[in-house]
């Protein structure tokens, strides 16, 4: 079988020497047996993918990546993702080679408890590593939001002569990741965007878990690309120096196109018995075929997870390179102080991720007594619109629903391949793609990211959300249209569970504001946190804004849960509700007081930061001793049963939604005042009918 396999070769022997040749043939085997030997000695991994990928992620890393492995926070350095997370063992080996803070030990210790280098690449647990992958396409999307982050701080800050940002994002990308719709979403706004700093190369092995990819993915993936206004380098023999080299040379070269690098290449490679089949993805070679595939390659080197001296002299040449890259660049730093000290100081400050002093000054004079009800939707655009003069790096978009989400930023300018200085961004019908790309910006850096959609297509972006959450990114999520209050539009768009799901997620912060007032501390919330994203979850209808000379101020808000009303100092029944359900509840409070009946009411919009306060705030908020309870909200009911008590009431909704107008959903359904007066009642007189 050796006959059919793909000679690995400089394909410019009179520019490299032998020794040369050598060096890069001994590198790129070291590669490939650091993650085979990882592999087999956890017995559980994916050895085929590093096998085939080696060559071509030895040419990107030795020849072009600009990164410092002493420094892996500089700013313009290359982003690198690994979007086939399940190849993770390669990318593990590349970091320990290439000396980031990465051991031999910790490639042994491979998908242990604790470990470093986990089943799939994980932001945060090795520096080195920009972003969490393993759901195929992830990556890929994550990527165009880096580069396109990229663009936008150098049309605002680079100046003639003061090139401070520019960089490249690179990613290794699989038959898997191309066929997630997600990818298609990403590429074709990448396309449109011309994000010519944009370079993919395409593991094209034809294999899959389940056998040759041709039993469901034949497609020109070309032509395809092409289509998006990509440029397509194809094919190349991917286990070819010279060819990958100079792929990328091309790629660089066109700074109007991504670009896509289509390499051919075999899984499993080396593998006698298991090279370019299925048995070679997801499950150890097994100790015979390990030795054999070292055999077959020409590893000559007794024992596990050999590095020879020369290996590491040479791949540890990035960490010399690395230091004067940053250097020439930190130079380059010190003359556009001098020249633009202005703009230094302010990309500098958004690159640390600050916030510019007196950020929040005026926000809570936005919303007076004499404001009309206004839906906090249209609340918080006015808060955005407050705030993007002051935050440089706030921008976003939504998913064709700007108009109704209220998140077009005024004066920002629409982003776009004529003007990436523009801070509005179009995803068009794209909630997947659009989760993603708000990650890669964030992780890029110099950007806080936001998104906008209805509430109910959280369930187009679930993906991304969980892993803005994971790897804990400042990442703002507006999702309107609430609730059945939406109205006509029907069941289809009104959301039930979508609160239950957005709540179940660790990590993410969902607040639900009852009115402007809490909106502006809804925001502020979001802008401050650094360790997660935050979901703003607010209602198309318009809601009165409390007159707060006789309620605790929205500042309680801060704090999750807070008492905005109580009849006396002793109340008998406690009433908590989220956003519109808020007013509800102060309704019902006033119905019961008529009766002699003392209630308590809680906004209780953020249940994540409830649980963050002490214990002591949170029983005084829910004295233990106060029994009747009562929850309202136009959602599951499920999870409130932690306020509740077995013993109290929660009004939600168990169902799907009508087409009619909101107000009439509401009556129609039970969530009204008069509902929740009579639960109160019942409450009191112990639960009789």
């Amino acid at each position: 079988m050796a006959e059919n396999y793909l000679r690995l070769d400089t394909g410019k022997p009179e520019e490299q020497s032998m020794s040369d040749f050598k060096i890069d043939e001994l590198c790129i085997n070291t590669i490939r047996f650091l993650a085979v030997d990882a592999v087999q000695k956890a017995n559980s991994g994916h050895p085929g993918a590093p096998l085939g990928l080696a060559p071509m992620a030895y040419v990107l890393w030795d020849r072009f990546l600009k990164h410092n492995p002493a420094d892996s926070n500089w700013p313009d350095r290359d982003r690198f993702i690994l979007s086939c997370g399940h190849a993770s063992a390669l990318l593990y080996a590349l970091l320990h080679l290439t000396g980031y803070d990465l051991s031999l030990d910790d490639l042994k210790q491979f998908r242990q408890w604790g470990s470093k280098t986990p089943g799939h690449p994980e932001y945060g647990v090795v520096p080195g590593l920009e972003v969490t992958t393993g759901p195929l396409g992830q990556g890929f999307a994550n990527g165009v939001g880096m580069a396109m982050a990229e663009r936008h701080l150098a049309a605002n800050y680079n100046r003639p002569g003061h090139e401070v940002i520019d960089h490249y994002t690179y990613a290794i990308v699989s038959d898997g990741d191309l066929e997630e719709g997600i990818s298609s979403e990403a590429a074709s706004l990448a396309g449109y965007l011309r994000l010519g700093k944009l370079i993919y190369l395409y593991d094209d092995n034809g294999i899959s878990i389940e056998g040759k990819t041709g039993i469901t993915f034949t497609e020109d993936v070309a032509g395809r690309f092409q289509s998006y206004g990509w440029q397509v380098i194809e094919p190349i023999n991917g286990f070819d120096i010279g060819s990958v080299e100079g792929a990328i040379s091309e790629a660089l070269a066109d700074k109007g196109r991504p670009s896509l690098i289509v390499c051919r290449t075999i899984i499993g490679y080396g593998s006698p018995n298991k090279a370019g089949t299925a048995a070679a993805h997801g499950e150890p070679l097994g100790e015979e075929e390990v030795s054999l595939t070292k055999k077959q390659l020409g590893w000559n080197y007794e024992g596990l997870f050999t590095v020879p001296p020369e290996v590491l002299a040479h791949l540890r040449k990035a960490q010399e390179r690395g230091r004067k890259q940053q250097d020439e660049w930190q130079q380059k730093m010190e003359t556009y102080r001098r020249a633009y000290p202005d703009e230094a100081r302010k990309l500098e400050e958004d690159l640390r991720g600050d916030l510019p002093a007196g950020w929040d000054s005026g926000l809570d004079d936005l919303f007076g007594e004499e404001t009309r009800p206004i839906a906090t939707r249209s609340a918080s655009g006015i808060v955005m619109n407050a705030l993007a003069p002051r935050i440089r790096s706030l921008m976003g978009g939504s998913a064709d629903l700007a108009p109704s989400t209220k998140t077009e930023l005024k004066d920002g300018g629409d982003y776009s391949a004529d003007n990436y200085r523009g801070r509005n961004l179009h995803f068009g019908v794209r909630e997947h793609v659009m989760g993603a790309i708000a990650s890669g910006m964030a992780r890029h850096g110099g950007i806080i990211p936001y998104t906008g959609t209805f509430l109910i297509f959280y369930d187009y972006m679930r993906p991304p959300v969980r892993l803005a959450a994971m790897m804990g990114l400042r990442v703002i999520y507006i999702f309107s249209h609430d609730s059945v209050g939406l109205g006509e539009d029907g069941p289809t768009h009104q959301p039930v569970e979508q609160l239950l799901g957005l709540r179940s997620v660790p990590h993410l912060v969902t607040i639900r504001p009852a009115d402007a007032t809490e909106t502006v501390e809804a925001w502020k919330i979001a802008l401050q946190r650094r360790g997660g994203p935050t979901a703003l979850v607010l209602s198309r209808q318009n809601l009165p804004v409390l007159d707060r000379s006789n309620l605790a101020p929205a500042s309680g808000l801060q704090r999750g849960g807070y008492v905005l009303w109580e009849a006396a100092a002793a109340p008998e029944v406690i009433i908590m509700g989220t956003g519109s359900e808020v007013h509800i509840a102060l309704e019902a409070g006033g119905l019961l007081q008529e009766k002699g009946i003392k209630a308590r009411i809680v906004s209780l919009p953020s249940w994540e930061l409830f649980e963050a306060q002490p214990a002591e705030y949170r029983d005084k908020v829910l004295p233990e001793n106060i029994k009747a309870r009562i929850a309202i909200e136009a959602g599951s009911p499920l999870g409130w049963e932690r306020y509740t008590g077995d013993s109290g009431v929660i009004i939600g909704l168990s169902h799907f939604g009508h087409s009619a107008p909101g107000k009439v959903i509401y009556e129609k359904l039970g969530l009204t005042a008069q509902r929740v007066a009579d639960e109160a009642e019942n409450l009191l007189r112990g639960g009789e009918k």
